[in-house]
């Protein structure tokens, strides 16, 4: 008899003993009258009425005189119907379990195989995980039966409660596990070719029984005794059973947590229905719990999205940050939710009596925009078209369009095509959430000219400066008319955490310029987002650290061409991958005290063509050193790192904020690596002296290393991923671009948060190092932003560039790009 069997022996042995046992110890002494007798014969006679006296467990399981071999029969099958009956009783509140849940399980399938096939198949180390997982599973089930035996022998109902019911919820996990097995026959993964399809002959891979049973028993005990070391114990018992099945090949990383699951929805059913809670134990809730209280959203778990990187919002907050009416905002850590604005600007009301004069309308126009959120804290259900919005744009002469090889005119634009001529969008967004969801949906009609193919001295530049020994083509690009998605996503929040999915931007930095490390000057990538919407601190001697903010993604690049494996590079110019490359990040920011915040990220491309994603392959792209041969057994990737501060300078709080942003190629941090990092920094005043209503920034910085001579453009660049740092040939970092250094002034004159006008100045070198005769670009450039009526506002700018590239153009060129832009807001009415 196999492990698996002689465990599916003992159960059902055990199933049978327990209502023999209770139904021995039910009858009555042959001899003489006792006090138990009389007692038993007051029970017989109690009336019906009076069964709601006896506790939870009698009543389930009858009295001890009632319960029999049939009674227990009768219960079992009752208990059976509540389980396989549990999905027609699922509530809304359960969604926001179930489908993340869901989200979380069709990942494993995805991935099944190409983990298994990662693992070591040493029959040594196969036999020692099987044998494992076994004795994991007997512990636990054994522990359980001698919890029950103990129970008896001392008479602690407790302990025969706690063996009884993991028992029965091990046999329950084991009647599902087995019914599911045996109709959808999945093949293990040492069968066939080790994909694990399903409906195969011979197949019963999932979900896994040790998995159920082991997590069955575990999360009785569990709650039962709901002390941290039993839990400890009992939990980590369990994984260690599941663990040990996918390593002995026995399952796939799907079978087991499909298994876990059942054996601990079989343990809440028989907890919830047959517990006595004055034995003792822990209340068992369904884990709607944590999003709903009483039928209402928790309000640390409201679904909210994200406000647009282009919204004015942002000035707005920013500038009361910097005018020290704020600390709360993470400048270097964006889009925030609008529940998260909705709370800065309720600090900055409690501060507006001593707030100066400058501020208290930015105050009240961000009140206004967030009244929502400031007046309904339950927010069950809302939904909004957010904005509907047009733009042209006409630029005469030839613009720039290329920022990973020679520059961008329009930069920080979400990826929009733009070329010499007319250019238009057209869009629309909208936003609905509903207790912890959240939907978002920005769509655009994109427009723009068709252009000639670049010369021959640029198009023979670009594949050495790639590292591709091609000429690019020479053909011309088309002219563009499409519909776009833009930020798109669904959500769940669960305390301030908030999980996203789908096409998303981000900005790393405090820069307005750009920051090095991500930005909205590509097209939002599409990614799978935890981020803390609002500060968190620790406790302890870690509270020093100030406010936190964290965030991690895991996405997917579009539109790279190329990829360079172990024999050379495979692609061809304007004909995408295949499989993409994978792109993760990370980024935790402190806001030491009020006046200073300190952030540190981290980004990777890894797996793609020729690589297919596995946690393997992202586990090498997170912790593993370099390979000197790209795509090779090994490479775990391309990474990159950065660092960034924003500090209100003292004696100065309100006039003056310091920040900086620094960036490194294949290093862990920028910091530790100083002569191989870049930097960039400025400064922003929030106000002038006697001029309160401008402000004026100041931005410098360089992607050329001080000490680092063998870095020919390297920056955003990479051996195997040698179409560099882009989405959709677009850089996804600062548009100071590749080797190049850029400063630049802006200031705006605000008549109100919605209403300003501005001029910014940019000057821009390449490094002659990097590109044949190097290259200049300066821009200069007048924009405005007015609020006409209370839901239109109308945007615009007009800017005169004018750049010398030779390897563009034998001779300086200029061009005009004039852009006006009309907004309706329907969904935000003012108060």
């Amino acid at each position: 008899m196999t492990a698996g069997g002689a465990t599916r022996a003992c159960l059902l042995l055990l199933a049978m003993l327990v209502p023999l046992t209770k139904n021995a110890e039910a009858q009555e002494p042959e001899t003489g009258v006792t006090e138990n007798s009389k007692e038993m014969n007051e029970i017989k006679q109690t009336p019906k009425k009076d069964e709601a006296k006896l506790s939870p467990a009698q009543v389930s399981f009858g009295t001890p005189s009632s319960v029999g071999p049939s009674q227990f029969v009768r219960d079992f099958l009752g208990d059976e119907k509540q389980l396989w009956t549990t999905p027609a009783k699922i509530r809304f509140e359960d969604t926001s379990w179930l489908v993340p849940l869901g989200g979380f399980y069709a990942g494993l399938f995805v991935t099944d195989s190409d983990y298994s096939r990662h693992l070591s198949h040493n029959p040594t180390t196969l036999s020692h995980y099987n044998t494992l997982s076994n004795a994991g599973v007997a512990a636990l089930v054994g522990g359980a039966g001698g919890m029950w035996l103990l129970g008896k022998w001392h008479h602690d109902e407790h302990w025969s409660e706690t063996g009884f019911l993991a028992g029965e919820a091990a046999i329950h996990s084991l009647v599902m596990t087995e019914a599911l097995k045996y109709t959808l026959r999945r093949e293990r993964p040492y069968q066939g070719d080790g994909t694990g399809p399903f409906f195969q002959q011979g197949g019963t891979s999932f979900p896994s029984e040790h998995s159920a049973l082991a997590w069955s028993v575990a999360s009785t005990i569990a709650h039962e005794y709901p002390g941290p070391l039993t839990k400890i114990f009992a939990y980590g018992a369990a994984g260690l059973v599941s663990y040990a099945r996918v390593r002995a090949e026995k399952h796939f990383p799907s079978d087991v947590a499909i298994g876990a699951l059942l054996g601990q929805i079989s343990a809440y059913q028989m907890y919830n229905q047959h517990h006595d809670p004055e034995l003792g134990g822990d209340t068992w809730s369904s884990p709607a719990r944590l999003f709903f209280e009483d039928g209402k959203p928790r309000p640390d778990s409201i679904g909210s999205p994200y406000v647009p990187l282009d919204s004015w919002v942002y000035p707005a907050l920013e500038r009361l940050t910097a005018l020290k009416v704020l600390d709360t905002s993470f400048l270097g850590m964006r889009p925030w939710t609008r529940v998260a604005c909705a709370k800065m600007v309720a600090e900055a009301q409690e501060r507006e009596d001593s707030a100066p004069p400058v501020a208290v309308g930015l105050i009240n126009e961000l009140a206004s925009e967030f009244h929502r959120e400031l007046e309904d804290s339950d927010q069950i259900a809302h939904a909004e078209i957010e904005s509907v919005y047009v733009r042209g744009e006409q630029i005469a002469g030839k613009p720039l369009t290329d920022g990973y090889h020679f520059g961008q005119t329009i930069w920080n634009d979400f990826g929009r095509p733009t070329e010499q001529g007319f250019n238009s969008i057209a869009g629309i967004s909208s936003w609905a959430n509903a207790g912890p969801f959240v939907v978002y949906v920005r769509v655009e009609d994109q427009h723009a000219p068709a252009a000639p193919a670049l010369p021959l001295a640029a198009r023979s530049f670009i594949g050495p400066a790639d590292g591709l020994p091609y000429v690019y083509p020479d053909t011309s690009v088309p002219g563009t008319n499409r519909l776009r998605l833009l930020d798109t996503y669904v959500g769940l929040n669960l305390q301030h955490w908030q999980v996203t999915f789908g096409k998303q931007s981000l900005w790393w930095g405090p820069n307005e310029d750009g920051p090095f490390l991500f930005s909205d000057n590509a097209e939002p990538v599409t990614m799978l987002r935890l981020s803390r919407e609002v500060p968190f601190q620790l406790p302890w001697i870690f509270s020093y650290l100030g406010q936190i903010r964290a965030e991690i993604f895991l996405g997917q690049v579009s539109g790279q061409d190329f990829v360079v494996g172990p024999n050379g590079p495979v692609g061809q110019f304007g004909k995408p991958l295949g499989l993409q490359p994978f792109f993760n990040g990370q980024k935790l920011s402190f806001k030491f005290t009020p006046n200073l915040e300190f952030g540190i990220s981290r980004t990777g491309l890894f797996s793609g063509q020729g690589v297919p994603f596995t946690w393997h392959t992202l586990s090498l792209n997170l912790f593993h050193a370099s390979s000197t041969i790209p795509g090779a057994q090994g490479d775990p990737g391309d990474r990159r790192s950065g660092a960034d501060f924003s500090y209100r300078v003292p004696k100065l709080r309100e006039w003056l904020t310091f920040y900086g942003d620094a960036f490194n190629e294949d290093e862990f941090s920028p910091l530790a690596y100083p002569r191989k990092a870049v930097f960039e920094s400025g400064f922003y005043f929030p106000k002038l002296p006697k001029l309160n209503r401008i402000d004026l920034r100041l931005e410098g910085g360089s992607t050329v290393p001080p000490d680092f001579p063998t870095c020919n453009g390297c920056y955003y660049q990479n051996g195997r991923y040698v179409d560099g740092y882009t989405n959709y040939a677009q850089l996804m970092g600062s548009s100071i671009g590749r080797a190049s250094q850029e400063e630049s002034i802006t200031s705006n004159y605000n008549f109100s948060a919605r209403n300003k006008i501005g001029i910014e100045l940019r000057h821009r070198k390449i490094d002659g190092t990097f590109m044949p005769q190097g290259g200049t670009q300066n821009d200069v450039a007048v924009n405005f932003d007015f609020l006409v009526q209370s839901q239109v506002s109308m945007t615009g700018m007009v800017q005169y560039e004018h750049w010398d590239i030779p390897l563009l153009a034998a001779t300086p060129q200029s061009n005009v790009a004039a852009s006006i832009a009309f907004t309706f807001w329907p969904g935000q009415k003012r108060r």
